[in-house]
C-alpha cells in the first residue's frame, strides 16, 4: 500500500507536457518551526515539471523506498511515503548519519572543547587501538573525519581496541572505516556528558529534529523520521545556520563539504562530493575517474548510507532531496548504481 502527499498548484493541468513559464521562486529561505507544521510550495512555484513527477514516484516506490522528500527554498514540494511507512515512522540513517557525527564534532570545536587537528589519544587516552603508541599518536580527529586513520578497514564494524589494527601511517591511506565513530567518544569525553545528550542539546533540538541513537556492538546508528532527515539537510544547505541562528560556523561546514585530502577527491568530512576528477568507494583501494554520480549536478554533495539512505544537496538550486528505505537493489554500501538512475529521474522533474 502506498500513500502520496504531493503538493500541486490548483492551476496545473493533469497530464501537462510543458514546463510552465513562471517567475523565479522567492529566494528567501524558509525554516520550519518546531513540530509538524511545514510550509509547502507547489510544483509550479518551484519551477518543477509536474508531467514527470509520477514517473519519479513510481520508480522510488518500485525500488523499496519508504520516505521521499524534495525541498525547495526550505519548503516541501514533494513528500511521499510507501510500503506502510508514514510521516511519523522512524528509520535508520546508516552511514548517512556520519554527517551528524561530523557536524556535532564541528560544534564541539566551535565551543572550544576539542581541536580536530589534535591527536585522538589526547581525548581518549592511549591504547584506544592495537597500534603501537607511535603509530596511534599519528591519528588526529581530522583523520577520523576524512577516513584516513590508516587503520585496517577489513576487520569489520567492531571498534574495540583489539579490532583496530595498524595498516598504514595516518594520512597516507583512504579507507572507508567505522572507526569514525570514535569521534563520538571524543566529544563525550571532552564535553563531560553522554554523546546522545550533547548531540540532542546542541544539534537535534535546535533544528526540531526527532530521533535517537541506537548502539549495537559499539556502533551508534541514528533513527529518525524522514522529515527530520530533511531538517538536517536544510541545515547543511545553509552552511550550519538555522533561521538566523549559527548552529555550526560556516567555515567548518565549507571545509566539511569540500575535498578534505588528496587520496579520495570525492570525500569531505564524512560527506560525499560529486563532480570531482576521481573517487574511491568503500571496501576498495581503486581510484576511479570522474564523478561518483554522473547524472547528478557536479555541485551535489551527499550523505549516503547503507541500503540507500540518502540526503542530496544542490546549493545553487536550494534543493534538498531525501530518500529512506530498504536497499533499492540488494544490500550495498553507501554508493550504488541506484544513485545514478534516481538522478536521471529527478532531473526530469527539477530541471
Amino acid at each position: 500500500m502506498k500513500h502520496f502527499i504531493i503538493y500541486l498548484s490548483f492551476f496545473i493541468l493533469i497530464g501537462c507536457t510543458e514546463k510552465p513559464v513562471i517567475p523565479d521562486p522567492v529566494s528567501t529561505m524558509y525554516f520550519p518551526p518546531m513540530g509538524e507544521t511545514w510550509e509547502t510550495m507547489s510544483l509550479n512555484d518551484a519551477g518543477f515539471n509536474s508531467a514527470n513527477l509520477q514517473s519519479l514516484l513510481d520508480y522510488v516506490n518500485e525500488k523499496h523506498t519508504k520516505g521521499f522528500i524534495i525541498l525547495k527554498n526550505g519548503k516541501i514540494v514533494v513528500e511521499a511515503y510507501f510500503n506502510g511507512h508514514s510521516q511519523s515512522s522512524l528509520w535508520y540513517w546508516a552511514s548517512a548519519g556520519k554527517t551528524l557525527t561530523a557536524t556535532t564534532t564541528g560544534i564541539a570545536e566551535k565551543e572550544g572543547l576539542i581541536n580536530i587537528n589534535n591527536k585522538v589519544s589526547q581525548y581518549l587516552g592511549t591504547g584506544w587501538t592495537s597500534a603501537t603508541l607511535t603509530q596511534e599518536n599519528l591519528i588526529t580527529c581530522k583523520h577520523l573525519l576524512t577516513m584516513t586513520s590508516g587503520l585496517d578497514d577489513s576487520t569489520g564494524d567492531n571498534v574495540s581496541p583489539s579490532n583496530l589494527h595498524y595498516k598504514a601511517n595516518a594520512g597516507s591511506r583512504w579507507a572507508y572505516h567505522n572507526v569514525y565513530v570514535k569521534l563520538q567518544d571524543v566529544v563525550a569525553n571532552a564535553s563531560g556528558q553522554a554523546w546522545s545528550n550533547y548531540f540532542n542539546v546542541k544539534l537535534r533540538d535546535k533544528i526540531g529534529m526527532e530521533g535517537l541513537w541506537i548502539t549495537t556492538n559499539d556502533l551508534s546508528v541514528y533513527y529518525s523520521t524522514t522529515r527530520s532527515m530533511a531538517r538536517f539537510g536544510l541545515l547543511a544547505l545553509n552552511q550550519g545556520t538555522w533561521n538566523g541562528q549559527e548552529i555550526l560556523n560556516n567555515t567548518f561546514f565549507a571545509s566539511a563539504l569540500s575535498t578534505s585530502q588528496n587520496l579520495n577527491k570525492s570525500y569531505g568530512y564524512l560527506w560525499w562530493l560529486n563532480g570531482k576528477e576521481s573517487y574511491m568507494l568503500p571496501q576498495s583501494q581503486w581510484v576511479f575517474s570522474g564523478s561518483i554520480i554522473p547524472n547528478a549536478p557536479d555541485e551535489l554533495v551527499a550523505a549516503l548510507g547503507k541500503n540507500d539512505q540518502k540526503i542530496y544537496l544542490i546549493p545553487s538550486k536550494k534543493i534538498v532531496v531525501v530518500r529512506m528505505g530498504d536497499a533499492a537493489d540488494g544490500s550495498n554500501f553507501s554508493v550504488s548504481e541506484f544513485d545514478n538512475v534516481l538522478w536521471s529521474k529527478i532531473n526530469l522533474v527539477i530541471n
